[in-house]
């Protein structure tokens, strides 16, 4: 496993490239008699491999794109050499998912060893496209196939980091949607000393902002937390301190639940902004809906599992950033989220543990022992 995951570090794979990781995943997933099919749409590479025509299909999935390093000189250790200190594993993409992809390869090598035939079907779906900001070549291209061919995924895990403080503490069952708003307040440029020629949009949004800042869009569910609301940034500059600016750039951003719709926030919105007499432009996007996999098959399963593994009940949740198990759930398989710990991803020194990534490899061949 930690030969995997050093040669899929070194693959300088920042976002939506993958520079070698899938060809790597390849060769090994042909070891063990997967099918492997390379999907590239644009820019992104993507692999779809599978064993077995039976159902029920169950399938890993996960990202060999990675984030910027940022500043090399804030790493210890190059981010695209693996560098392994004690228990410490560092390198770009060690929690943020390339370790959990090299865990769920070893762990099906290990089931197959075992496990000569099964009775269904496993599969990968790996991607390079879900750090970046458009995610419109990667799983959701997978998914386009994989539904024209008829290839319905029942179960599937996704290897986001979930964990808190330790594997397997979190498990996402599910994730809120994302809508950002990109806002300008159009006002009048002049002299800060004649006020009265010029249209101030930085006073006149004030009271907008606030009421914005003080709405209370939904109270959520027993599954999901109330819708949050969040400026991004402000920007309005003239280069002078005796200008009025003749705008305000205004960014935002809703997290929110099913309780709420896109369509419905974006009506509020624009309610409060008519309501406080502004003049403005806004565009809308929206990256995610919200996807939820109630309690069922494999939710029980992989509780079951970890609670005889690791000693405790891991809490399932719908809290943090968007995922691409949202193009995954509107096929109707059960997915959820499970990975390394979230502690130090996108983040300069990025590392996990060894007894970390032995832990999420035990999870996952016991999964695949427990389902098949």
């Amino acid at each position: 496993m930690l030969k995997l995951l050093e040669k899929l570090i070194a693959c300088p794979s920042i976002t939506p490239e993958d520079a070698g990781c899938q060809a790597i995943l390849t060769q090994e997933l042909k070891k063990i008699n997967f099918h492997c099919e390379s999907l590239p749409f644009g820019p992104v590479k993507n692999l779809w491999a599978r064993l077995g025509s039976e159902k029920p299909l169950f399938v890993f999935a996960g990202h060999t794109d990675v984030v910027p390093p940022g500043p090399l000189k804030e790493w210890v250790h190059p981010p695209f050499a693996f560098t392994l200190q004690k228990d410490l594993v560092f390198g770009r993409g060690t929690a943020d998912m390339k370790g959990a992809i090299a865990a769920m390869v070893v762990a099906c090598r290990e089931f197959l060893e075992k496990q000569k035939k099964i009775k269904g079907s496993l599969a990968f779906l790996i991607t390079s496209d879900e750090e970046g900001p458009d995610n419109v070549d990667g799983t959701q291209k997978v998914i386009d196939v994989l539904n024209a061919r008829k290839e319905k995924i029942d179960y599937c895990i996704v290897g986001e980091p979930s964990g808190k403080h330790t594997v397997g503490d979190e498990i996402k069952m599910g994730r809120r949607g994302s809508l950002s708003g990109l806002l300008k307040i159009i006002g009048k440029q002049g002299h800060v000393a004649y006020p009265q020629h010029a249209k101030n949009p930085l006073a006149l949004a004030i009271p907008f902002l606030q009421r914005l800042q003080e709405t209370s869009w939904d109270q959520g569910n027993s599954f999901f937390p109330p819708t949050s609301f969040q400026f991004v940034s402000l920007r309005s500059d003239t280069q002078a301190l005796n200008v009025i600016p003749s705008h305000l750039n205004i960014n935002f951003n809703f997290r929110y639940s099913p309780e709420i719709t896109a369509e419905k926030i974006q009506a509020k919105v624009i309610a409060l902004l008519q309501q406080c007499t502004l003049d403005y432009e806004i565009k809308w996007i929206h990256s995610a809906i919200p996807f939820l996999t109630p309690p069922g098959t494999l939710t029980c399963l992989v509780t079951k599992i970890i609670e005889k593994t690791q000693g405790f009940t891991p809490k399932l949740t719908t809290d943090g950033g968007t995922s691409d198990a949202r193009f995954i759930a509107p096929t109707g398989a059960q997915v959820l989220e499970l990975g390394l710990c979230r502690e130090s991803i996108h983040q300069t020194n990025e590392h996990t543990t060894i007894k970390d990534l032995e832990t999420l490899k035990t999870l996952y061949r016991e999964i695949l022992f427990s389902l098949f």
